[in-house]
């Protein structure tokens, strides 16, 4: 599977980003998939996921009720919806498989001024 995330930019708090995931390989549609965040100086973690067909879906306790996760299995893409942004949500966004994590693509960076 090849990852290529899009959609990051600089926006000030309280804004919105959309951020997409293309991604490429015949399991895509039968894979859980996640955005994950590496803010400057810590370590990568886990923001939200969903199942392989977009019925369920879990968030980070720091995201929830302002992030939405969504994919579109025709499109191979996983989006994710991100409002009233934090300068605390600064961080470069990857996508991947949290059950059988796949080769990084480079991830888009959100920055998040106050």
């Amino acid at each position: 599977v090849q990852l290529v995330e899009s959609g990051g930019g600089l926006v000030k708090a309280g804004g919105s980003l959309r951020l997409s995931c293309a991604a490429s390989g015949r399991t895509f549609n039968a894979d859980p998939m996640g955005w994950f965040r590496q803010p400057p100086g810590k370590e990568r973690e886990i923001v939200a996921a969903i199942s392989w067909n977009g019925g369920i879906t879990n968030y980070a306790s720091s995201v929830k009720g302002r992030f939405t996760i969504s994919r579109d299995n025709a499109k191979n893409t996983v989006y994710l919806q991100m409002n009233s942004l934090k300068p605390e949500d600064t961080a470069v966004y990857y996508c991947n498989r949290p059950l059988n994590l796949a080769t990084w693509g480079k991830g888009t960076l959100v920055s998040v001024s106050s």
